[in-house]
């Protein structure tokens, strides 16, 4: 789809935005109004779309002038439309970050319907279409975030952002919120909403919006009405060529697009001219890359050939008479040529394999003709979707019908197609020709050797282009891991009657092949990884090295066993190699003793990694891992671990009591991983006699742990032991435990150690967590790091080890209450499970609260960092309580609500600031209101973004209600509809008045006009910290200014209600008004501290020192014209009025003018910092006489990309 979207448009106005957002193309919301446009070009346009090529935004604009106009009808809304705009509607409700889906097949119109969401939806949003690389995540969100922004804090509007890889969303969300949270940002409404167009001809069931190829009678009545217009404004014979939209009009019709291709008839191979030849190219190349195309140059290239002197004929008149079946139009920075249609290219492509001209005969040329010299990088891409691109298919279980999964075909649609109309020899000839022209890429041979070694079954050939490729890409594992499968594949296919030789030396390749896989691996890291064509190479870690090698030792154990049974022994290191060699047959084989001898402990090592990798994590919240991995893993520790467990003895069981007999209890990967497993009773306490007999004999912290989670094995069960675990007392007098402690060891410490109301253990949790992290980091954070991480633990209601509670015993309840079969990566995700009554009765609810886009669990007036199940909970600030589970990284909640008792607190509280008769008051930043309307507090505001016009007026229409302004923080409560104006005005000419002369201001000067409706309650904010001095609210005063500008009422009345962050006023008189505080020294006030880049040769700085006031950042803004801000969290305390702050950085070359400065009301309080050679992060300190109270770090990236 990136392809097809276009490039906005859009003239003044845009271009510094287009200039600082690289990688979005933002939609103007007044895009094209105002302007002249050509006639021509519009005519053009138009004939373009209708002919094939893709939407323009132009499009949209001529079908609502043409509307309005009464020339045209509506633009044709397929039916998905009504859905996704009111999913994306619903989602604006919700804060932070959402997702919306189109699923569609190719050339049914999805991108159309995607964009004209955003033009209808451009004026609600700041609509915006990802056309830079998806790989770039950490730009993507810094350019997100601007947009959203827009520069200024008050400014803030809801992103609508297209984009085409669904792949990215996750990491593209985190990466959102960690730009957000460093710049200090408060949201007011939701940041982003995303909009994923994916083209997929074969979709799941989902509960997403899927687009297909195919009418509903509405569609078809639309279609047929727009054809009727077209006919009149453009003419029958005109019409007849605007394949793009009759191909939906005539629903999709093989017949139409049969019809429409006619004129590509037999042609013999050897007088095939060249537009023909384009044409062919154009159509493979459509009919198997979606959204592809060709530069008009590389056609007219093409036709630089002797028998070709038509002078400067357009391609158009070269390609007759096939023009029509081809559009050309301009994008970006020049012409693009494809087929009308990706349904015609695939007529095409028919038509002329029909008529001798072959897939593979045109790819090969193509090949030839188009990749002779450099290649640009857009057309490489193509070629490499066309032949190495393996789409998704959709796989039902044959014995279970309600199982329905996707899986990658085997290779790309073009090559499973020569295979199956040509021959398996074609398809690899083609393969090759890209391996050779494209000399020095690795994909074209990788799929090479993968179609050799397993179509052709050629393991030489497949041996020989599998190296090629890893030559080209030697540090890349997943090229890598093609040599590995070519061996293992070559084992596999080995006849029975293969000699042990044989069999052994083809292992001794795969084994190799995979342990270098391996190698590879355990080294990418780095973000510049190159991808596999699906999974980008630094994002995940690549298992399939490990995995490869045990399935070769399945392989070698069932090949060499079924032959001798002597193998068993040998391979199990029952007995030694050497002292069978005559039952075995071959003394030669002693050769590979070595490869014999590593078998069974590599084996087991690798299974206790996997062991570990997938009881601890999965693919991503919502997908497990395919079931063949875990039956292969657990076939091949049974042959060479186990050895075949007696049959009454249970096989997970035995599996994990053999090992504990082995004494390898320090390293094996069931410590944790076993409580999935079902075990009798009788199983348990087995496990336990063995685990405490090994504590006997070593002094490990691994085997007090194992026998400890033993005991709580038991105790899930509902087990009564009859003494206390013994090694519990010694576990704690390891406490705390080492760095080099295993993450386990770690999360069993938190477990018995998170305190409750109860208990004075708050200060070590938190240094606990911190070395759980650090060991999860040393431990596993490489080999799980794409991987979602499973809860195994939750803290629970009981004491001591029953508070321990395994996540499989919350399944169990989950299930017990709900009969049908379960999805559990649905139940977790979704966090279903939480809602169960029988789960809530089993788990504690713990406190918590939300600040800076972080969670926190509060425990006796202490604050422990958690992480977040769903971290879209973290948008709003807020009071919560949680569930508490443990990953193998720590603690996390689940199931975050806000807390219902939160609301009467506050209104406790505010009744209290109110009447003045407590010396204690709520946190500053508590946004609630005063007595009159004390059940209310932020959580029950609707924040609304106002109307801004030329002249900074902010308008507003709300229904009854309770609202604030996002901007100046301005409150208001109505019955009944409303609407009003308000502007900030100036405080100079008014505080000269006799009046405000013992007065400073405290708040913005509001100038309110109500236009409609009433307004029950006002309340002005303002920004004196009261926190701890409960007596100044009888300081505080409102002036009030007549439309003549003069100052009336006495300004020197008590406020009604005074409350943290508001003076509240109920049946308001509105006129300007403005919240002031008697002249006092000391006076605590809340203050930013605005940083702005100017556009000057050397970095120059203007640093300004404000009270927290938002008109006044509006005229800072207004005064900086021309630079650009730097967004920096203000000081975490207040500040004192008129009190004198030094600015210093750690710079030595640096010039501050001047050097310190008064705090007070001017928006000209600003310090220039000049620093001639700047090329490095620097820190700016803000000290006052006692102390430093504002710090921050100018990073390099804040001024040289800006």
């Amino acid at each position: 789809m990136a392809s097809g979207l276009p490039l906005s448009t859009a003239q003044s106005g845009d271009h510094e935005v287009r200039h600082l957002l690289s990688l979005l193309d933002v939609l103007n919301p007044n895009q094209f109004e105002g302007k002249s446009l050509d006639a021509n070009l519009c005519q053009q346009t138009e004939e373009n779309f209708y002919r094939g090529a893709p939407p323009q935004w132009l499009n949209f604009y001529i079908s609502e002038q043409l509307e309005s106009d009464g020339i045209g009808t509506p633009f044709i809304k397929r039916d998905g439309y009504s859905e996704l705009v009111e999913q994306i509607r619903q989602w604006r409700k919700h804060p932070g970050i959402s997702t919306v889906k189109l699923y569609h097949q190719t050339g049914c119109g999805g991108t159309t319907l995607a964009m004209q969401v955003l033009w209808d939806m451009r004026k609600t949003f700041r609509c915006a279409v990802l056309t830079g690389s998806s790989s770039d995540i950490t730009n993507i969100a810094k350019e997100v975030v601007h947009l959203f922004t827009a520069g200024g804090q008050g400014l803030q509007k809801t992103v609508l952002l297209l984009l085409n890889d669904d792949q990215i969303l996750e990491n593209l969300q985190d990466s959102i919120m960690m730009e957000i949270a460093e710049q200090g940002i408060d949201t007011f409404k939701p940041v982003v909403i995303f909009f994923s167009c994916v083209r997929k001809n074969a979709v799941l069931q989902s509960d997403h919006v899927v687009l297909e190829a195919a009418l509903s009678e509405r569609e078809k009545q639309n279609f047929n009405e727009k054809k009727e217009e077209l006919r009149r404004r453009f003419g029958s014979k005109q019409c007849e060529q605007f394949h793009g939209f009759n191909v939906l009009q005539t629903n999709f019709s093989q017949d139409y697009v049969k019809q429409a291709c006619k004129v590509i008839c037999s042609v013999p191979r050897a007088k095939r001219r060249k537009t023909i030849q384009l044409v062919g190219f154009l159509s493979l190349l459509n009919a198997y890359v979606p959204g592809s195309y060709l530069m008009e140059n590389q056609c007219l290239d093409l036709f630089k050939h002797k028998e070709y002197k038509f002078g400067d004929l357009t391609l158009e008149d070269r390609m007759k008479p096939f023009s029509h079946l081809i559009i050309t139009f301009e994008q970006d920075t020049g012409k693009r040529v494809r087929m009308a249609h990706p349904m015609i290219a695939q007529c095409c492509t028919e038509l002329m394999a029909e008529a001798d001209v072959t897939r593979s005969d045109t790819a090969r040329n193509f090949l030839t003709h188009l990749c002779r010299d450099e290649v640009p990088p857009f057309l490489l891409g193509f070629v490499k979707d066309m032949l190495t691109k393996r789409e998704m298919k959709i796989r039902e279980n044959p014995f279970n019908s309600t199982e329905i999964t996707e899986e990658p075909e085997r290779f790309s649609r073009l090559i499973l197609d020569m295979q199956k109309k040509e021959g398996e020899t074609e398809s690899a000839s083609v393969l090759k020709l890209a391996s050779n022209t494209f000399d020095k890429n690795p994909y074209f041979p990788q799929a090479l050797a993968r179609f050799y070694y397993i179509e052709l079954k050629d393991y030489n050939q497949a041996e020989l282009w599998a190296n090629r490729a890893k030559q080209r890409d030697p540090q890349n594992s997943f090229i890598a891991d093609t040599l590995g499968q070519v061996h293992k594949n070559h084992l596999k296919n080995k006849k029975s009657d293969a000699k042990p030789r044989e069999i052994l030396q083809l292992a001794t390749k795969a084994i190799d092949a995979f342990k270098d896989e391996e190698r590879l691996a355990e080294n990418e890291q780095g973000t510049d990884m190159k991808e596999d064509g699906k999974t980008k190479v630094s994002r995940i870690f690549n298992s399939r090295g490990q995995f490869g090698y045990l399935q070769v030792c399945n392989l070698v154990y069932d090949q060499l066993v079924s032959q001798n049974e002597t193998w068993r022994g040998v391979l199990t290191k029952a007995v030694p190699m050497g002292s069978v060699l005559g039952l075995l047959g071959d003394y030669q084989l002693f050769g590979f003793n070595d490869l014999i001898n590593s078998l069974r402990d590599e084996v087991e090592k690798k299974c206790a990694f996997f062991d570990k990798y997938l009881s601890y994590s999965k693919r991503d919240m919502k997908k497990d891992d395919p079931s063949y991995l875990y039956e292969d893993i657990a076939e091949c520790y049974r042959k060479y671990v186990i050895n075949s467990p007696p049959e009454h003895v249970k096989e997970n069981g035995a599996d994990f009591i053999r090992k504990l007999e082995q004494n390898v209890v320090d390293t094996s990967s069931g410590r944790l991983s076993c409580l999935d497993r079902e075990y009798s009773e009788s199983e348990l306490k087995e496990i336990i006699t063995r685990w405490e007999e090994i504590c006997l004999c070593k002094d490990s912290v691994t085997a007090l742990v194992n026998y400890i989670f033993a005991h709580v094995m038991l105790m899930n069960r509902g087990e009564v032991l009859p003494h206390e675990c013994k090694s519990l007392m010694a576990f704690r007098k390891k406490m705390p435990l080492s760095a080099d402690e295993s993450p386990e060891s770690h999360m069993l410490a938190l477990l018995l150690d998170w305190p409750t109301n109860d208990e004075g253990k708050c200060s070590a949790v938190s240094q606990l967590i911190e070395c759980m992290r650090l060991s999860y980091k040393q431990a596993y954070e490489k080999y799980l790091r794409s991987r979602h991480l499973c809860p195994l633990f939750f803290i629970g209601k009981a004491q001591g080890l029953n508070r321990i509670v395994h996540r499989k015993i919350l399944e169990g309840l989950f299930e017990r209450n709900n009969n049908t079969i379960q999805d559990w990566s649905n139940n977790w995700s979704s966090e279903k499970i939480f809602k169960d009554r029988m789960v809530q009765e089993r788990l504690p609810k713990v406190d918590g609260i939300v600040r800076n886009y972080r969670l926190f669990a509060t425990v006796g007036g202490t604050v422990i960092p958690v992480d977040a199940n769903m971290r879209n909970s973290l948008w709003r600030p807020r009071q919560v309580s949680f569930y508490l589970g443990f990953t193998i990284r720590g603690p996390v909640a689940f199931g975050i609500q806000t807390k219902p008792a939160e609301r009467a607190e506050d209104s406790e509280t505010e009744s209290e600031l109110s009447t003045c008769e407590d010396t204690t008051t709520e946190p500053a930043g508590r946004m609630k209101f005063g007595a009159s309307c004390s059940k209310m507090d932020s959580i029950d505001l609707t924040k609304l973004q106002p109307e801004v016009d030329d002249v900074h007026t902010y308008s507003f229409q709300s229904e009854a209600g309770q609202y604030e302004c996002s901007v100046s923080a301005l409150r208001w409560v109505c019955k009944e509809k409303v609407s009003f104006t308000y502007q900030f005005c100036s405080w100079e000419e008014h505080m000269k008045r006799p009046l405000c002369k013992d007065y400073m201001q405290a708040g913005p000067l509001l100038d309110i006009s109500v236009t409609s409706g009433n307004i029950e309650e006002l309340h002005l904010p303002h920004w004196i910290s009261i926190d701890r001095n409960i007596t100044m609210s009888d300081m505080f005063a409102v002036l009030h200014v007549d439309a003549s500008g003069n100052a009336v009422g006495n300004v020197v009345e008590p406020v009604p209600v005074v409350t943290t962050s508001h003076i509240m006023f109920s049946q308001p008189t509105l006129s300007p008004k403005g919240v002031m505080i008697k002249k006092k020294p000391g006076i605590p006030i809340y203050c930013d501290v605005l940083i702005y880049k100017r556009s000057k040769e050397f970095l120059t700085l203007d640093v300004y020192l404000v009270p927290r006031d938002p008109a006044l950042k509006q005229e800072v803004e207004q005064n900086s014209c021309g630079s650009v801000i730097i967004p920096k969290p203000g000081p975490d305390k207040s500040l004192q009025m008129g009190d004198n702050f030094l600015l210093t950085t750690d710079q030595a070359d640096v010039n501050i003018q001047p050097s310190t400065r008064d705090l007070r009301y001017d928006s000209r309080n600003v310090f220039e910092v000049f620093i001639r050679n700047a090329d490095s992060d620097f820190i700016l300190k803000l000290e006052s006489e006692q102390e430093t109270v504002w710090t921050c770090t100018i990073h390099k990236g804040d001024y040289q990309h800006i």
